[in-house]
């Protein structure tokens, strides 16, 4: 149970995959102006996550690894992501209008986010089991909302903010998430993994 916790804590702090990592920044950016829809898509991403670790981790351990197909993972991970990313397009266009709109294209992108093929090929290289891989999905997925959430509070405050001209927009927005970075890094003696 130890060990999850870790696995948990690590990825949600210690090694954030948007400020520790750099992984997602184009949605992290792109998405981070309202609190709302910040949530919506962190919600995606950690939905999204969980599902393709799974995916992958079966495919990889059940498929590529017995028929000696490993040099196709790359291939096969990007295949597993795109189609639940439609699964989950289709799913907020049906369900919440409004949220799928507001994404706008954040959401398709999500098939090439760079977070969710790094966590499934992560999860390859700390040759993490099923269960192991569903944590870390999980951790990285709320610390992507969690980074998500704090940015967005963040620059929705700055809208009201006395921020000189040249400042306003994305310079201050990139300001803000190297500050944000750098907190995040008090947290790299947290975890030693």
């Amino acid at each position: 149970m130890g060990e999850f916790l870790i696995i948990l804590v690590s990825a949600i702090l210690v090694n954030n995959f948007v400020l520790a990592r750099f992984l997602g920044i184009c949605p992290f950016l792109g998405v981070s102006k309202k609190t709302d829809t910040a949530l919506g898509m962190g919600m995606a991403v950690t939905f999204v996550m969980t599902l393709a670790s799974i995916f992958t981790n079966l495919i990889y351990n059940q498929v590529l690894i017995p028929f000696h197909l490993e040099y196709l993972q790359i291939v096969t991970f990007i295949l597993i992501i795109a189609s639940l990313v439609q699964l989950v397009e289709t799913v907020l266009r049906k369900t919440s209008p409004a949220l799928y709109h507001a994404l706008g294209i954040y959401l398709p992108l999500i098939t090439t986010n760079c977070a969710i093929l790094g966590l499934a090929l992560l999860n390859i290289i700390k040759n993490y089991d099923l269960v192991r891989s569903i944590v870390f999905a999980l951790g990285a997925g709320i610390g992507f909302t969690l980074a998500l959430l704090i940015m967005s509070g963040m620059r929705e405050r700055l809208e009201f903010a006395d921020v000189p001209k040249v400042l306003r927009g994305v310079p201050i927005a990139l300001i803000v998430a190297g500050l944000l970075s750098m907190a995040f890094m008090g947290f790299s003696g947290l975890v030693k993994m």
